[in-house]
């Protein structure tokens, strides 16, 4: 393990499977966030900012495996959504790591990481279509319409993903698909990933924001609170409040 330092980013360069770059940021003032970020993912690493000893206790001790420890490169997601089920949809967030669609078969294009004992949520808005409502013709390979009639038309969506071994330059499939009768409900998790989402579009003053406020981040934080073993959850529902409190004075 090799230790690079400059100005307050310090750069962690893990053999295993190869070489791997970890990025963390110590410090304040001249902390380059993009920096970081554009290093970890050339290196086929992750980055993190340490500002506190909670935050290094949660780095480097209980998400150390996840941190210095690659399991899949390149990892990729693709959505088809069927257009008989489903009237548009808007990806939230991933703005800089989004891909052209004939990007996701190439294995010389580069994409995130995945650690040890991560998981990548990605959301999605969706506006269902309506009982009687006309369709939309369907653009993505798997969704054509046919005769005007949509093929598979039970599907919501159709799932890939693609990552490679750390060790290996050739990707691996796994396809997915969600119908309109699978189980539906909603994880105490996803609630709480929601939550997070929504206080991002609140902080940027997204246009798509709609009627979401502090208080409604708040309360469906604390549905999807969970066990929250070490305290992460509680921290960020303090920090909504914390928030809410400026937005109020100012």
């Amino acid at each position: 393990m090799a230790f690079i330092t400059q100005c307050v980013t310090v750069g962690v360069v893990f053999y295993s499977f190869g070489v791997f770059l970890t990025v963390l940021g110590f410090g304040m003032g001249n902390y380059r966030d993009g920096l970081a970020e554009t290093l970890a993912n050339k290196g086929n690493g992750n980055y993190a900012y340490i500002d506190s000893m909670q935050e290094a206790k949660k780095t480097l001790v209980n998400e150390f495996g996840g941190t210095m420890m690659t399991i899949a490169k390149d990892v990729k997601l693709q959505i088809q959504f069927n257009p008989a089920t489903v009237k548009s949809y808007r990806l939230i967030g991933y703005k800089n790591r989004m891909l052209a669609n004939e990007d996701f078969d190439n294995d010389k294009k580069d994409a995130g990481e995945l650690g040890s004992g991560h998981t990548v949520t990605a959301i999605y808005e969706v506006i269902l279509v309506k009982p009687g409502e006309k369709t939309q013709v369907g653009t993505s390979p798997r969704y054509v319409k046919q005769d005007d009639t949509t093929v598979k038309a039970n599907e919501l969506m159709y799932i890939k993903f693609r990552y490679k071994q750390p060790n290996s330059s050739t990707s691996k499939l796994i396809e997915q698909v969600v119908n309109k009768t699978d189980d539906q409900s909603v994880s105490k998790r996803f609630q709480f990933s929601a939550a997070v989402a929504e206080f991002g579009m609140l902080l940027r003053d997204s246009e798509f924001k709609g009627k979401a406020s502090y208080q409604q981040v708040i309360e469906l934080a604390r549905k999807g609170k969970g066990e929250d073993i070490h305290g992460y959850r509680s921290q960020f529902i303090s920090l909504v409040e914390t928030a809410s409190e400026i937005k109020a004075v100012n």
